[in-house]
């Protein structure tokens, strides 16, 4: 029963910053080998961002893993935009969606984040506040999933030769 609980509270949650239709996740999740697609598809957002709010850009990054060569991952575009005051929807929502963006995730008690979802691309746009510590920290993760590249593919080698049927 508890777990059940659990799981309902956590739901309630969810919902409560999703902005939409709460999609569970159900399917299994798939990695793609590194594609020179990803850093043209970055550029092409990140133009895309620019255009629609002009100085508002404050600083726009490539993060997550499919900003690192090599890197088997999901191939989802991870971006950080940070803008003067995030919590001030009013200055910068409508252009984004008027540019093919959809807000999906609002968490006013987490550094006042905020998730896109861009409607022709796989993209993840999470907007902080400009000099918000959580873009320091994405940062570092960056450097993490950089300096992870080897040991992710030593373990993908090992796992695809432990499948393979004895010959």
């Amino acid at each position: 029963m508890d777990g059940n609980k659990s799981k309902l509270t956590t739901e309630i949650e969810l919902q409560a910053y999703t902005i939409g239709e709460l999609k569970p996740l159900t399917t299994p999740i798939l990695l793609s080998d590194y594609s020179p697609d990803w850093p043209v598809l970055y550029e092409r957002e990140a133009a895309r961002v620019r255009r629609l709010l002009g100085s508002r850009v404050k600083l726009l990054l490539h993060v997550g893993s499919t900003s690192v060569v090599a890197l088997p991952v999901k191939p989802i575009i991870d971006m950080v935009l940070a803008v003067p005051d995030s919590s001030d929807e009013a200055t910068y929502v409508r252009d984004m969606e008027l540019g093919g963006y959809v807000l999906r995730i609002r968490e006013p008690h987490w550094f006042e984040h905020r998730v896109f979802n861009a409607l022709d691309t796989k993209v993840n746009l999470h907007v902080f506040t400009v000099g918000c510590s959580e873009i320091a920290q994405m940062r570092f993760v960056q450097h993490y999933a950089d300096a992870k590249t080897e040991i992710v593919h030593e373990i993908l080698a090992r796992a695809g030769a432990s499948t393979e049927e004895p010959g």
